[in-house]
């Protein structure tokens, strides 16, 4: 995975691409000491005062990858559809994609355990609960939203670890769709509970307070009288409540 920032020509930097390219080519057996030294210009003694040793330099190598991982999809975020369950199958696929394409960066990088990967791991995962957020907000989800982001991650590890697992002869591109959709069925609703032209809260708030039961056991009778009081005032439009 070449890097974007042709402005940084350091040692370090050539070291850890010299390594990702290797990595890719050859597998973690093809990143020796020697043969990243050679690729990136500089003495072996180089990695060892950079890095350590060769761990250090995968970790290195895992940060890496999580970087440029974060910028694309932080850029997605620009580019992303109204609709949010188009934006969620944008967000699989790409993690899906990444992972097809990129099999011992990938695992390299779910195997890291540094705190420059666990730091971009978070991020990554702030920019998925966003996304479930928003399906929330929107009235699709049909699961709970912590539930949600673990089916979307289990899924979509899942495809990877498959499509790699299997033979190439019988991969079948075909399986990656389907696992998505499977996905999307698994934790959206056929129809929004907000509708589409709405947005904001108090929609939302109108839909939930249509969706109570007269009894919840989970509730006392004081806790759902508030319940109601609060959602009708976040359903209220221009400060008038709502029947």
């Amino acid at each position: 995975m070449p890097s974007r920032d042709t402005t940084d020509n350091s040692p370090r930097r050539r070291i850890v691409e010299a390594a990702v390219e290797l990595l890719e080519s050859g597998g973690p057996e093809a990143v020796s000491t020697r043969a990243v030294a050679a690729a990136a210009g500089v003495q072996p003694p180089a990695i060892y005062r950079h890095f350590g040793d060769k761990d250090g330099l995968l970790e290195a190598v895992a940060e890496h990858g999580y970087t440029q991982f974060l910028e694309d999809k932080r850029a997605q975020l620009d580019l992303t559809p109204a609709d949010p369950v188009q934006e969620l199958r944008r967000g699989w696929d790409m993690v899906v994609e990444f992972g097809v394409s990129h099999r011992e960066l990938f695992a390299v990088m779910n195997r890291s355990t540094s705190s420059g990967t666990d730091a971009a791991h978070r991020a990554g995962l702030e920019i998925l609960h966003g996304r479930v957020r928003r399906l929330a907000a929107a009235g699709w989800l049909r699961v709970d939203e912590e539930l949600a982001a673990q089916i979307i991650q289990a899924t979509g590890q899942g495809a990877v670890t498959t499509w790699h697992s299997t033979p190439a002869e019988r991969r079948v591109p075909m399986l990656l769709t389907v696992l998505r959709e499977a996905m999307i069925a698994a934790i959206t609703r056929a129809e929004p509970t907000v509708p589409a032209e709405e947005s904001g809260p108090a929609p939302a708030a109108r839909a939930l307070r249509a969706a109570l039961p007269d009894k919840a056991d989970v509730l006392s009778d004081a806790e759902q009288s508030l319940l109601r009081e609060w959602l009708t005032r976040l359903a209220s439009d221009a400060g008038t409540p709502q029947a």
